[in-house]
Formats: structure tokens, C-alpha cells, sequence
């Protein structure tokens, strides 16, 4: 036999290093304490060195090699890696055991513990149970290990109710010899535990298990009557109505902080198959398989006209299989049919007929109170419904159901061979004939686990109903291959996953129409992968997971939405798919721990197995169908489920998990260039996950930055509050605060573009940022500091607090000479002068702004990581605002297409979005272009919407509030501009608000509104009152003065003034475009007053000044003006 320390070698690839290790007596007692320096002393290579390093993790120091493969239990049972896993446990006690230890020999004593005991395992092994261990007289047990199966809590029931039945077959055995009479109580709970840990030597060496869950299901036995079953909530939440309960109270337990409500377990219920009894009181509406119901229906009704029809429905489980099946059994219900199910078990698959026996036992209606002679009474009724000669089949049936006959019928007497002939001929028959009397529906539900005989029997009845007036609908699972698919009368389809759109309205159907937050949602939709089942039980367990609050018509979260838990229903489903794999367990659950995708190079680079030995894991693997082929190169695999993949993440202990996330995180970093650059956040995940929590912060800081770059603000957000939540681990420090700092300078740009200007989530990343600031000394992180708080006062109207913000970063640039400083210093004071009406001193801070970044483009181009947006955009966008304003339409435009231009190139998207905004859409209005607005209004809404920008949502609305009723639809317009105002207003992001509601004044005025408008302008000259945002003042003035124009009551008296202190205003600010607007206005007044002199004496000198724009609109309308005075 060779050597365990040169096969384990031999394992890895590594076999030329056995003959150092055989010569330095290195063997499995050593290998677990090597280190890396040890390694590098026998002249080992650093590349075999970190594989064997790798191997070595997970070792225990009493731990060898395996010489061989092991079958699943074992390997299982025998693991050094202990496991986190949902348990069934069940605890069995023999009552009275004192009393019959002072009665009885010990010899006597014996014999009894040892049939009792026999009598348990082979109860509890029929049905999978692993007894782990016999305490005197009680019998502990597990369900789920070492193998899960996707019923354990059923088996463990099941096995407690069948022991309780056999107990009495013991008794009669035992009271032969002795006079006594044994009963047991059993306790039964199910959750989450550790297993796996071998504990004591020799013989007492067992798996221990560690958690609360045997605690209680010793203590439920303690609480049980003799001959009872108690189960705890656990277990009685994953049997649904498969069996007959009674509610046994609520107990305090020792150890458990809550009391525990408990149920005694009565015996299996009448439920006709599984999915009844575990969903049917659940059911949410059914969707998304109206072909399918429409294809039955359609078979149906082939099947009513004597045209006979087999339909086979396969799909994973959970796919919705059985309700469809439910489904088609409501459809059909009003004709009355006859109706046959026939539910096939995991527990039965080598009892022979056992969906027949249990079928007729059901439709019979016996009791277990039944006399033989009732039994048979019952039997030959049923059978009567199918046959006029139920002499002749009764025995038949009788023998089948084990009903004793006794002298009413004589004793079959045929050969074995014989009698299952016979006995298969008279159940077609009974199909047969039923028929004959009604349509038949037959449901015949989990076929992959039908035992041999019974599948006989089904080929036998879908090769003869093909003249018959029956349907038969066959359920199973992908692995079901029949060998009679055929047949012209059969029909076979598999039922495909639901599409995102049929998840989300699954979501909505569970939750009753109440809305998630995206975020949940999202997470339903990513980690169910279709499966309804998955998206019902996990939608479910997140509404009762106390995650969510109901508020009105939807759900908020109560706090940060940790991964969502893998529901308690289907835990023990996934577990069973993997323990399943046996040995290669292992290298699921490495994959596992890359993620739900995984590559070749990275599983490889982390797993202790040789290359051959990992691609035929890998093979297996998709064999099983856990696992896929994934891209084009097929060098890269995916999970098949979400869950599955979570599952095998889940089952490791939090030891292992770390380890294996740091192995991953240096195998990156060391093999991996293109990840470390492209996907930092993959790299941060795993350090966070490895507990370095430095390293982690960085990636995640990179992670931000990178996804910042890209406008991905939402995925920027969950990166950097990661890193932020790792800063927690570090001790206080300078460095510490370094690297705080950065997370919140890179936090302000994506969460102000999330949550806007001014909003609390933004002020805080900013207030922070400055608190920083000052303790590190960080001058040049300032100046990100100080254009946020510029942006917080410009976005809550506070436009003088704003302009001493922007002195102070412009004094700050040029006592530090810090240039972005300096130019952002230009670009803000630019801003604030024309909100504040100072046009003059506007211009020159802007063409100061514009120089400064023009000397070096690619440098403050990156600013916009720092600052929401690209400041020569923002530059450009105000110059055009500002050429416009001051008389100069033609330069506004083409100073327009550039901004557009330049941020299209920039390729990000709160830039574009910016230009488009300002430099686009505000400059439509001012010229009163509702094409142009309309054209900017729609890709900015569009751009918004798919890059997650809510303030530009919420404008996108008003443009296009605007664009429609300046284009005719009043109504709807104005109801969807005060829409988009409402959000604006709320959010925080009040900037421009007077302009926005000049732009309303206008849609009022022109429906005829003037009570509206009057009240929409006097609050917007309060906003300029209070604001100083004087850029508005004269157009509310012109705007006042077409209002009071529309009562026709002293037009003279009351307007004249407002449109002369329009041209006031205007010509103070250098507004030459409104001073331009508000001379039109007054000259057409004039006009209709007769007074033409005048009106060509304000009109004709300033229309004179303008050598461009004469297309617009403004200087279009002064044209007719002066060519209708006379």
C-alpha cells in the first residue's frame, strides 16, 4: 500500500516532492503544522508552495490523507470539515426503564434494551435516519446527516409514527417471556446546526452536533405522553398538512430564551398527494402557464370524444409541475369527472403498486378502527363503481390492500407470476371500466419515484386507453426517461423558468399587491432564478422575517437588507442535491465561495486537487446539472440556481469560508491582473469576507471610484457604504481617517446624483468629509468639500451663503496655488452671479473658469469623480445661459452644441445629463422653443431613467409639462409640470424653482387661468425675496404685467408698471434679451392704446442692438410689432 503522504501528494500534482518529504520524515502527524518558511528550506518553489500551503488549511493535526474514495456517507460522516446544515433531530425514550431495571434480570434487561434498539435502527434506517447515538435507554437521531434528502422533517414523522406501531408488535413478542408492556415517547425539531466535528475515541467516537435544535428536541420528549410524538415549529412548518396534528401547548424550555409551541402528532392526514398537503392552504394565484392549462384543457377535451390522450409534464422541482396538475383538476371539476390520483413517494419507490395500494385505500375510506369484514365491505363498494362483476376481482384486490377475506371468497390459488398479471389486468379494468360511464382524469404525480411495478402498470394503461375516454397526466422530474414516449396520443413538454417580468408579478401576487423596495425585489429576482417555488417560499420568508414594515400601499425596509436567508422549506432540498455529490461535495463548495459564476483558472488556482482530478469534479459536477458551462470560451462555469450555490456557501463553517476567501483574494492578486483592474469589487468581497479588512476597504474604495467612472451611481453607493462598513474593523488611526476620508469624497458624487442636491444623504457624506478635512489638514480634498456645501446652498435657494462659499475655495486657490481650486472657484462665483443678476461679474469669472481647465483638459477632467459632473461642462453649460441673457441667441446655441458635444464625448452620463439639462433644455425655454425643449426634454428623460438620475427625472417631468401646453394640451401639461415641481420641491433641489414657476405662470396665462397665475408669480417673487436669485425678477415682472393685461380693468393703471419695471430690472442686470422680452411687451400696449410713437421709440433702439437671432421667437414678434404701427 502506498505511502497516505505520497498519495496525498500524488493528489495534488506533487509527487516529485515526495522523496523530501519521505527523507525529512514529514507524515500526516506533521504536514498540518508546515509553514510557508519551512516549505522555502526544503527548496520548494513558491508556486507549489502556496498549492501546498492551500491543501494544508484544511487539515486537522490529526488527520490523514485519504488512501482511497470513499463512498458519500462516509465521506460525509468522516469529513475533518465540520458543516453548518439544517437537522431533523429526533430523540426517543423508553418510559419506565428504572422501574423494569429493579424488576426485571439484567440479562432479561438486556435482551429487551437490544430488540428495542434493533427495532430503532431498522425503523429509523428505513427511512434514511442515522442514529448517532444510544444514551441508555434513549435512541438520539438525525434526518439530514449525513445525508439530506428534501424531506427529513416527512421522515423523521413518518419514522416516529411507524416506530410507535411497531413498538406493539415488540410487546407481543416480549410478553412471551416477560410480563411487561414498553412504551416510547419521541421529541422531533428541526434547525439550523453545526455537524461534523468527530469527538471521543474508539467506540464512543460519534459527530457531534452542536446548537439548539437536539436541546429541544430532548426536552419535547421529556413533555411527551407515552406512545406520543411532540414536534417543535420547525418541523411542523416544513410538513404542512401531511399529517394530523393537535396542538400540544406552548412550553418553556431550559436554554431556550422564547417559549416554544409544540404539536402532538396524530397520524398522516387525508390529503390526496404531497402538493396538497404542503402547499394547498398557500396557494398564490396561478401565472404565466396559460399555454400549458390551454394544451390540457384541449387534451381534455380530445379524451371527453373517446380519443384517449397521455400528457407527460417534466420540469425541475419546483417549476410548478403539481399545480399545474391542481389546475387542471379545478378546470374540470364542474363536468364531474372521474377523477384518480395517484401519488408516487420517495419513501416507496421499491414498494410494489404503492400509489395504487394508497390510492384505493384512500378512495375505500378505511380506518385503521376497521374490522377485516368492513375493509372488505368498503373495497367491494368501490370496486363496484368499475365493474358488474366484483366477485371476480374483489379477492384480487383484497390480496393487494391486505384485507383478509376469510370465508367469503376463496384463496387465490396461482402462481406469483400469475397473480401480478392478473391483478395489473384488474386495475387497468377498473380505469377501463369507469370510462365507460364518465370521462376519466387520472393524475399520476412524481413518476421518477414510482416503483417498477407500478410503471408497468402505467405503460399498461397508456398503450389500451387510446379508445377510452381518459386523460392521463403525468408528472416528473428532467431524470424520468420512459420508454414508451411514442405513442401518437402522448404529448411531452418540460415547463421552462418564469421570465423576470413573471417573477415580478409572482412577487406582487405573494405580497398581495403591496410593492417591495427595489432592493428586495432585486435580490428575489437575482437569487430565484424562475423557479416559482423558490420566488413563493423566499418572497414569503422576507415578508415574515420582520425586514419590512408595512406602510400604506407597499413595504420599507427597516433597516440595511442583509442577504436574504435561504428559506427553512427549501434548505433541505438543496442540501440533498449536494450531499448527493459524494467527494466532489468539496469542490462545490470552493466554487461555491468564488461565486454564482466562476472561472476554470480561478477554481484551479485555489484547489488542492490535481488538474485531471478537478475537471473530472467539474464534469460531475454538470452531470449533476449544479453546474454549467458558462461564455463562449466554456472555460468558465455558473450554477444552476442561485440557492444551490448559496447553499453550498452556507454549509461551511465560517472558518473554512474565510479561509478560502483569502486564498481566492491572493490567487487574484497574484495571477489575475485583469480582475484587480476590472472588477475590484470581486477582490473586495473576498478580503472583506477573509476578515483583512484594510485590504477590503481599498478594493472597495477602487470598486466605488471604477463603477463612479462608469455612472453606475447605484452600484458606487453599495461599494463604497461596503467599505465604509469594514472601516468599523480598523482600529482608530491617521491612516485610518485617510482612507475614510477618500470613501467620502468618492461617496458625494454618485449619492448626490441618486438622492439630488441638498438631500440628507448627500449632506452627510459632505459634512463628514469636512470634519476630515480639518483634523487631517487635507487642503486639496477641500476643495470637493466646498463645491458640495456650494451646491447644498444653490439647491436650498441660500444663493449669498453660496457666493461666500465660492470666495472662500476661489481665496483657498490662490493662497495654496491650487489650480482646480481656483477654476472651480471661477466656475461657482460664474454661477452664483448669474443666479444673483450680476451678469458682468458673471462673465468674467466663467471665461476665467473656462481658461483655467482649457490649459490642462485631461487633469480636471477627472475632477468629475470628485464633483458630479464635468466642470467644463458646467462651465459651458452657465456661458450659454449667460450669452443668451445678455443678447447674444446665436452664440447661446452654438455654445449649446458644443456643451452637448463635448459631454457626449466624455461618455458620462450626470454630465450629458447636466448639458442637457442647462445649455438644452433651459435654454429652449428661455427662447421660447418648445421643439428644441421637447427634442433635449425627451433624451434627458430617457437618460435619467436608465442611469438611475432622479433629480433629472423629476425635470425631464416639467420640460415635458412644458413642451406640451406651450404645444397645445394645456390640461395635461400643466397636471405634469406641477407633478414634476412637487418632486422637485420635496427632494430638496429647489434651484431654478423661480424660473420653473415662470414657466408655469406662462401655461396658466395661456389657459386663461389668471387666478392661478397670479398665485403661481406671487410665490415665486417671495422665492426671489428671499433667495436674491434675481435672474428671474424682470420676467415675473413682464409676466405679472400679461396677467393684469387679461382683466381688462384699468390695463393702463395696473400693467404699464410691471412691464416698466421689467426693462428696469433687466437693463440693471444686463439682461439684454429680457429687457429686450419686457420692451415687446410694453410697446404692444402702447400700440393697442394708440400710442404708436412711443411704442417704436421703446422698441425700434433696443431691437436695433441685436446683429443676431433675428429667426427667434422674441425678435420675430418685435418685428410685426413695429410693422403694424402706423
Amino acid at each position: 500500500m502506498a505511502d497516505p503522504t505520497e498519495h496525498w501528494l500524488r493528489q495534488l500534482g506533487l509527487e516529485e516532492y515526495a522523496g523530501i518529504f519521505a527523507e525529512q520524515r514529514i507524515d500526516q502527524e506533521v504536514l498540518p503544522h508546515l509553514t510557508d518558511g519551512d516549505l522555502e528550506k526544503l527548496g520548494i518553489p513558491l508556486g507549489p508552495r502556496k498549492k501546498l500551503l492551500r491543501a494544508i488549511e484544511g487539515l486537522e493535526a490529526d488527520s490523514a490523507p485519504s488512501s482511497g474514495r470513499p463512498d458519500t456517507q462516509s465521506q460525509a460522516a468522516d469529513s475533518s470539515q465540520a458543516e453548518r446544515r439544517q437537522l431533523t433531530v429526533m430523540f426517543c425514550d423508553l418510559v419506565g426503564s428504572t422501574e423494569l431495571s429493579q424488576r426485571l434480570d439484567p440479562e432479561d434487561l438486556r435482551e429487551i434494551n437490544r430488540a428495542y434498539q434493533d427495532l430503532c435502527k431498522n425503523t429509523l434506517e428505513s427511512y434514511e435516519g442515522t442514529i448517532a447515538r444510544y444514551m441508555g435507554d434513549g435512541v438520539l437521531a438525525y434526518f439530514g446527516y449525513p445525508q439530506a434528502h428534501e424531506d427529513d422533517a416527512e421522515r423523521a414523522v413518518l419514522a416516529s409514527l411507524d416506530l410507535l406501531q411497531a413498538m406493539a408488535g415488540l410487546n407481543a413478542e416480549i410478553s412471551k417471556d416477560h410480563e411487561v408492556d414498553l412504551s416510547i415517547r419521541i421529541g422531533i425539531a428541526t434547525g439550523p446546526v453545526v455537524v461534523g466535528d468527530l469527538i471521543g475515541e474508539g467506540a464512543s467516537r460519534e459527530n457531534a452536533v452542536v446548537g439548539e435544535t437536539p436541546n429541544v428536541a430532548a426536552r419535547l420528549q421529556a413533555l411527551a405522553e407515552p406512545g406520543s410524538v411532540i414536534i417543535a415549529p420547525g418541523t411542523y412548518a416544513l410538513t404542512g398538512r401531511q399529517f394530523e396534528y393537535q396542538d400540544a401547548g406552548t412550553h418553556g424550555i431550559k436554554g431556550i430564551a422564547e417559549p416554544v409551541r409544540t404539536w402532538r402528532v396524530i397520524g398522516r392526514s387525508a390529503a390526496r398527494s404531497r402538493f396538497e398537503a404542503l402547499h394547498r392552504s398557500m396557494l398564490t394565484p396561478l401565472i404565466g402557464r396559460e399555454h400549458e392549462i390551454a394544451l390540457l384543457l384541449d387534451r381534455w377535451q380530445q379524451a371527453k370524444d373517446g380519443d384517449g390522450q397521455v400528457v407527460v409534464l417534466t420540469g425541475e422541482a419546483g417549476i410548478g409541475k403539481s399545480r399545474i396538475a391542481e389546475t387542471l383538476r379545478d378546470r374540470t371539476a364542474a363536468e364531474q369527472p372521474m377523477r384518480l390520483r395517484y401519488q408516487c413517494s420517495p419513501h416507496h419507490s421499491n414498494s410494489e403498486l404503492f400509489p395504487f395500494v394508497e390510492a384505493f385505500q384512500r378512495a375505500a375510506q378505511f380506518k385503521d378502527s376497521d374490522a377485516a369484514a368492513d375493509k372488505l365491505e368498503k373495497l367491494e363498494s368501490l370496486l363496484s363503481q368499475g365493474t358488474d362483476d366484483v366477485a371476480a376481482v374483489a379477492p384480487l384486490f383484497a390480496a393487494l390492500l391486505s384485507v383478509p377475506t376469510g370465508t367469503r371468497y376463496p384463496p387465490l390459488d396461482m402462481s406469483a407470476e400469475a397473480l401480478k398479471a392478473r391483478t395489473l389486468e384488474a386495475l387497468y379494468e377498473q380505469v377501463e371500466g369507469l370510462s365507460r360511464r364518465r370521462p376519466v382524469l387520472v393524475l399520476f404525480e412524481d413518476a421518477h419515484w414510482a416503483d417498477p411495478t407500478s410503471l408497468e402498470l402505467l405503460a399498461m394503461l397508456i398503450e389500451q386507453v387510446r379508445s377510452a375516454q381518459v386523460l392521463i397526466l403525468i408528472t416528473a422530474r428532467p431524470e424520468f426517461s420512459p420508454s414508451w414516449s411514442d405513442y401518437m396520443h402522448i404529448t411531452s413538454f418540460n415547463l421552462n423558468r418564469f421570465s423576470r417580468g413573471l417573477v415580478n408579478t409572482m412577487v406582487e401576487k405573494v405580497t398581495r399587491g403591496k410593492s417591495l423596495p427595489d432592493e428586495v425585489r432585486e435580490q428575489i429576482i437575482d437569487r430565484t432564478d424562475g423557479v416559482p417555488l423558490f420566488v413563493e417560499e423566499l418572497t414569503k420568508t422576507v415578508l415574515e422575517s420582520g425586514l419590512l414594515e408595512e406602510r400604506g400601499a407597499s413595504y420599507v425596509l427597516t433597516g440595511p437588507l442583509p442577504p436574504l436567508a435561504i428559506p427553512s422549506t427549501l434548505n433541505d432540498s438543496l442540501m440533498a442535491r449536494l450531499d448527493r455529490l459524494g467527494p466532489i461535495k468539496d469542490v462545490a463548495q470552493t466554487a461555491a465561495v468564488i461565486g454564482r459564476e466562476f472561472s476554470y483558472a480561478l477554481l484551479a488556482a485555489v484547489s488542492p486537487l490535481a488538474d485531471d482530478a478537478l475537471q473530472d469534479a467539474l464534469g460531475q459536477l454538470v452531470e449533476a446539472e449544479l453546474i454549467f458551462p458558462h461564455g463562449r470560451t466554456r472555460h468558465s462555469y455558473i450554477f444552476k440556481h442561485a440557492l444551490v450555490q448559496e447553499a453550498a456557501y452556507d454549509s461551511m463553517l465560517r472558518k473554512r469560508r474565510r479561509q478560502l476567501h483569502g486564498s481566492i483574494a491572493d490567487a487574484i492578486q497574484d495571477r489575475f491582473p485583469e480582475i484587480v483592474t476590472g472588477q475590484p469589487e470581486m477582490l473586495a468581497r473576498h478580503f472583506s469576507a477573509a476578515g483583512q479588512a484594510a485590504t477590503a476597504t481599498d478594493y472597495w474604495l477602487q470598486a466605488g471610484r471604477r463603477a463612479t467612472e462608469r455612472s453606475a451611481n447605484k452600484e458606487a453607493v453599495r461599494h463604497l457604504l461596503c467599505g465604509l462598513e469594514e472601516l468599523k474593523e480598523l482600529a482608530p488611526s491617521v491612516e485610518r481617517d485617510r482612507l475614510e476620508l477618500s470613501l467620502q469624497i468618492a461617496m458625494t458624487t454618485p449619492i448626490t446624483a441618486i438622492s439630488g442636491f441638498g438631500s440628507p444623504e448627500s449632506d452627510a457624506s459632505y459634512d463628514r468629509a469636512h470634519e476630515l478635512c480639518e483634523v487631517l489638514g487635507a487642503t486639496e480634498q477641500l476643495v470637493t468639500v466646498f463645491h458640495g456645501q456650494w451646491v447644498r446652498h444653490t439647491a436650498a435657494l441660500s444663493h449669498r451663503e453660496a457666493g461666500k462659499v465660492a470666495a472662500q475655495l476661489l481665496r483657498m486657490g490662490e493662497r495654496e496655488d491650487i489650480e482646480a481650486a481656483r477654476m472651480i472657484g471661477h466656475r461657482l462665483s460664474g454661477w452664483n452671479a448669474v443666479f444673483r443678476g450680476n451678469l458682468d461679474e458673471a462673465g468674467a469669472h466663467l471665461e476665467q473658469a473656462l481658461s483655467i481647465y482649457d490649459q490642462d483638459r485631461v487633469k480636471f477632467s477627472e475632477l468629475r469623480l470628485r464633483s458630479h459632473h464635468d466642470h467644463r461642462v458646467a462651465t459651458l453649460s452657465c456661458i450659454a445661459i449667460h450669452q443668451w441673457l445678455c443678447g447674444f441667441p446665436d452664440q447661446a446655441l452654438a455654445t449649446r452644441d458644443e456643451t452637448i458635444s463635448y459631454a457626449r464625448g466624455l461618455e458620462h452620463a450626470t454630465s450629458l445629463a447636466y448639458a442637457l439639462f442647462h445649455a438644452g433644455c433651459w435654454l429652449a425655454t428661455f427662447s421660447d422653443d418648445p421643439g428644441a425643449a421637447r427634442d433635449f426634454g425627451d433624451e434627458l428623460l430617457e437618460l435619467a431613467n436608465h442611469r438611475g438620475l432622479p433629480m433629472y427625472m423629476a425635470a425631464g417631468t416639467v420640460i415635458k409639462g412644458w413642451v406640451d401646453g406651450r404645444s397645445g394640451d394645456l390640461h395635461a401639461g400643466i397636471a405634469q409640470f406641477q407633478d414634476g415641481l412637487v418632486i422637485i420641491d420635496g427632494g430638496g433641489n429647489r434651484y431654478f424653482l423661480p424660473g420653473y414657476l415662470a414657466l408655469l405662470t406662462q401655461l396658466h396665462i395661456d389657459s386663461g387661468n389668471a387666478d392661478d397665475a397670479l398665485r403661481t408669480l406671487d410665490e415665486a417673487k417671495r422665492l426671489v425675496d428671499q433667495s436674491g436669485e434675481r435672474m428671474w425678477e424682470s420676467e415675473l415682472h413682464r409676466l405679472t404685467g400679461d396677467v393684469l393685461s387679461m382683466s381688462g380693468e384699468k390695463p393702463s393703471e395696473l400693467v404699464q408698471p410691471e412691464y416698466e419695471r421689467a426693462r428696469e430690472v433687466a437693463r440693471r442686470t444686463g439682461a439684454k434679451s429680457l429687457e429686450f422680452r419686457a420692451s415687446t411687451s410694453l410697446a404692444r400696449l402702447w400700440s393697442t392704446q394708440g400710442r404708436y410713437d412711443e411704442a417704436r421709440e421703446v422698441l425700434k433702439p433696443i431691437y436695433a442692438c441685436f446683429t443676431e437671432g433675428l429667426d427667434t421667437a422674441d425678435l420675430r414678434l418685435a418685428r410685426s410689432v413695429l410693422a403694424e404701427l402706423p
